[in-house]
């Protein structure tokens, strides 16, 4: 039986730090660390944690479809109290390496707010070069509604970017695979050889 959403258990992080006193909190997370082609794409975002403005549903963009995370987005930013999305693309991504430039996406994404942040949840075990009090949480996008939020809004964001670039490349199917190294996308760079978005040094051996 699939286990019901549980609002106690997505903001155990947020009620936390609300007993501490911080009231703005923003979550960040990042979409597109590991394909071969196009940008990282990082999102922060301060969500109202009042129990009617809460967004049921809200969890790890990766365990929803796409149609329920496009909903959920549409949501979320709606009722957001702020929010960014910040790419970084292949060229800087080449220059300083993948996780500089996540990291660099996700400081942007923060000191972009229009609320300045109380407190920022980060995914994983990623320490951000920001002024702001932080605090990493493992799977967060499954276990914080504010990093989970983030993660919709960047990965919905990333895939209809990745659709657009497959009109002009087409020869990659990224609108199936958004740019991760698929057959049929490995098969088109055997055959087509690298479009402008393909990260170098992530397609070396190709």
């Amino acid at each position: 039986m699939k286990k019901s959403w549980n609002a106690e258990e997505k903001l155990q992080y947020e009620r936390a730090l609300y007993a501490q006193g911080c009231r703005s909190i923003a979550g960040v997370d990042e979409v597109g660390r590991g394909p071969l082609a196009g940008p990282v794409v990082c999102a922060a975002v301060i969500m109202p944690l009042d129990e009617e403005n809460l967004i049921v549903g809200v969890d790890d963009s990766k365990k929803l479809s796409e149609k329920k995370r496009e909903q959920l987005a549409e949501e979320i930013k709606k009722r957001a109290l702020a929010y960014t999305i910040v790419e970084i693309d292949e060229k800087v991504i080449d220059e300083i390496n993948i996780l500089e430039a996540t990291k660099l996406g996700m400081k942007q994404a923060i000191e972009t707010l229009s609320i300045t942040p109380d407190v920022v949840l980060t995914d994983g075990n990623m320490t951000i070069d920001i002024s702001h009090r932080q605090h990493s949480v493992i799977h967060g996008d499954a276990l914080s509604y504010s990093i989970g939020a983030a993660s919709i809004i960047a990965k919905v964001y990333r895939d209809k970017m990745m659709e657009e670039y497959a009109k002009t490349y087409p020869h990659y199917a990224f609108e199936k695979n958004k740019g991760y190294g698929t057959a049929a996308h490995i098969q088109g760079i055997k055959e087509y050889g690298l479009c402008p978005i393909h990260r170098r040094t992530f397609t070396k051996k190709f």
